[in-house]
């Protein structure tokens, strides 16, 4: 195999494995969410310069703002229980350590207390970085 063909499928190698890192991080930002972990969200987006922007909401600046949101709306109301579901994701690589994601959303939060159902549909649209070698949310 000439060294071309050997650094080619390296480097396509190398992008799926980025792919699924991106995939599983974005999962596992959805299941925090579900499961009120503020810990692991928290530790889904890059720790200085993280932005959120949400429909309803003002842009939060930093991932502690987004975890205190959060666990303000739904942490500390135990009777509330949301269901993200991400999926068609489309995943863009724009450099080596960064990508830009676009993913379908359907939301589904149930109230027991106030005996309520909400369902919503939206987009996600992320960007995402490396950092020591680690895939992160910076902007959502």
């Amino acid at each position: 195999m000439s060294n071309a063909l050997w650094a080619d499928l390296q480097a396509r190698l190398q992008r799926l494995e980025d792919l699924q890192a991106i995939q599983a991080l974005k999962a596992r930002y959805l299941r925090a969410c579900d499961q009120k972990q503020p810990e692991i969200m928290r530790d889904c987006f890059v720790e200085h310069g993280a932005v959120i922007e949400a429909d309803g909401f003002p842009t939060i600046e930093g991932r502690d703002g987004w975890v205190q949101t959060f666990t303000r709306l739904a942490v500390e109301n135990p009777s509330v229980q949301d269901r993200h579901h991400g999926h068609n994701a489309e995943i863009t690589f724009d450099s080596k350590d960064s990508a830009t994601g676009l993913w379908d959303l359907d939301f589904c939060q149930i109230n027991v207390k106030q005996r309520t159902i909400v369902n919503l549909s939206g987009q996600y649209t992320d960007s995402y970085v490396r950092i020591d070698g680690r895939w992160q949310i910076r902007s959502m």
